[in-house]
């Protein structure tokens, strides 16, 4: 059996879900799972210690009997710079802000928006229908710089424009939620459109 499947059953087969398989120099074998994603949930679920640790056993045995090398296995739980490869991990992640990077410049489309030859960008994720009613995906943010704490902002000063990307999963090389940390105990950007874009 392929790797791919493998791990897929041992992970599913805990009821969890596999978010990504990544190979590293040295033989570093990294597995990181999560449950499954639930709309009508209150609160999201977390993946716990004990998940990885009864992943991690079944892997091992089943890598072994299978004859796949590695030097060092590691599962873990999805971090804050999470992965999205799925369409439902899109769906899931809605309102948050992402990064992604394009398999190619965006091309003449973006003159006089953005830089033609730009692959990255950073912006709220938000679902899209186009001109012919199909369903996408776009990224909303601004290229106002942040207010810097204590400073003042002048209610007569005009609002940036924002800027939008629509994309389709194809196009991406990689998208991934931001890892933003607001040490005061709120998530920081979740939903926010004024999320700096990078470049």
């Amino acid at each position: 059996m392929a790797l791919q499947d493998i791990v897929e059953q041992i992970v599913t087969g805990f009821g969890l879900a596999l978010v990504d398989i990544e190979r590293s120099a040295g033989g570093l074998l990294r597995i990181t799972i999560d449950l499954p994603w639930n709309p009508q949930a209150a609160e999201p679920e977390m993946v716990t210690v004990e998940d990885c640790e009864k992943v991690t056993r079944q892997l091992q045995f089943s890598l072994e009997v299978e004859g796949i090398e590695y030097r060092r296995l590691e599962v873990s739980s999805p971090g804050i710079d999470r992965p999205l490869r799925k369409p439902e991990d899109f769906e899931r992640f809605t309102g948050q802000v992402i990064d992604v990077t394009l398999k190619a410049p965006m091309g003449e489309q973006a003159a006089g928006q953005v830089r033609a030859n730009r692959k990255k960008f950073r912006g709220t994720l938000e679902k899209r229908v186009d001109a012919q009613g199909a369903a996408g995906w776009q990224i909303v943010w601004s290229d106002a710089p942040p207010v810097k704490p204590g400073q003042r902002v002048s209610k007569k000063r005009a609002p940036v424009p924002l800027q939008a990307l629509g994309f389709t999963l194809d196009e991406l090389r990689e998208a991934r939620l931001a890892p933003l940390v607001n040490f005061k105990g709120r998530q920081a950007g979740a939903g926010s459109q004024d999320a700096a874009s990078q470049e």
